[in-house]
């Protein structure tokens, strides 16, 4: 039996003992201690993996039954802390003890060790995701997005440092709009009411520090009137964002307007405590030696995007489908 197993018998007793130091910290942050002891746990998993399923699963069983009120030890989990331990180093463990249980967990099954891992971590962290929110970015494949695409900007070229490394780490591509459904066809009016019936699933995909300011913002330049699509403020840049919609492949002189558009903000709006605005065009599609090419004399900051929609079915293409009604009767 495993129960006179001398390596048996000495990780259960050491598991004993650091649930019960646990126990005894604390409130005061106990989701880290949590944590922590759940690395520690996977530690003393992984010095004995060689007996494999059984040995955890009696480890269960037997800690229950010692602490009858504990959570969180079940085989399955242990086999979590077994595999958090071994995959993540001291050094790590102290960032994920900012994150919970269940976001760890997340990550040890949907990404690999490593610099996405950590980013996702360190994400999560400053922008205080939700587990719904870690599992809708790393779904989206937001770290390609934000971190490995080939973004297309001047900011290296106009804006200083740091301003210029924040606002390239900020842009996207492409930008996942999948919570708007739109037709095939969908003018861009249409695109933007479905943004603003869904604000917070938009500045969410945005990022950290947006904030909604307005759409069709009025800038009144001479004797004409004008329109942005739509308004920001970013806090962490302490920039105003011009973000101009484009449902159509992106085009040399779509750069041009959103320039004019820059410069009126900066002279309507931006105040001393502000930095440069900066200029977002998001585009159904785009060639990126066409629009690096577009920025290559631009003054002002910006940057060039693609986004995604979720498109609704086509109608010949719907109609052979069965109605929920046809499902019930079905069922």
């Amino acid at each position: 039996m495993l129960a006179n197993n001398d390596d048996y018998r000495d990780a259960f007793w050491h598991i004993k003992q650091e649930i019960a130091v646990s126990q005894q910290r604390a409130v005061m942050g106990a989701n880290a201690e949590m944590v922590r002891l759940y690395w520690r746990v996977g530690s003393v998993l992984n010095d004995n993996s060689q007996y494999g399923r059984t040995f955890i699963e009696s480890l269960a069983k037997d800690l229950r039954q010692a602490f009858p009120g504990i959570k969180g030890f079940s085989a399955r989990s242990m086999w979590y802390m077994q595999k958090f331990a071994n995959e993540v180093d001291a050094e790590f463990c102290s960032s994920c003890c900012r994150i919970p249980w269940g976001h760890a967990m997340y990550l040890l099954d949907k990404t690999k060790p490593g610099a996405e891992r950590e980013w996702y971590v360190q994400a999560t962290i400053e922008s205080g995701w939700s587990r719904a929110v870690l599992v809708h970015q790393i779904e989206t494949r937001l770290y390609e997005r934000q971190v490995l695409s080939g973004k297309v900007s001047n900011f290296e070229r106009t804006l200083p440092p740091p301003e210029s490394e924040l606002a390239q780490q900020v842009l996207k591509d492409p930008y996942v709009f999948d919570f708007i459904t739109a037709r095939r066809g969908a003018v861009e009016h249409e695109v933007e009411e479905r943004m603003m019936e869904n604000l917070t699933k938009l500045l969410l995909e945005l990022g950290t520090g947006f904030a909604f300011v307005g759409r069709q913002y009025h800038l009144a330049v001479g004797e004409q009137d004008f329109y942005i699509d739509l308004l920001f403020y970013n806090i962490k840049l302490r920039s105003y964002v011009v973000v101009e919609l484009k449902n159509a492949s992106f085009k040399p002189e779509y750069a041009g307007k959103l320039n004019f558009y820059l410069s009126a903000v900066d002279d309507l709006l931006r105040t001393e405590h502000d930095n440069h605005s900066i200029g977002l065009l998001l585009c159904k599609m785009k060639d990126n030696v066409v629009a690096e090419y577009a920025l290559r004399d631009i003054n002002k900051p910006m940057g060039v995007s693609e986004y995604r929609l979720a498109e609704v079915l086509p109608e010949d293409f719907a109609d052979l489908l069965p109605s929920p009604e046809d499902i019930e009767k079905r069922l």
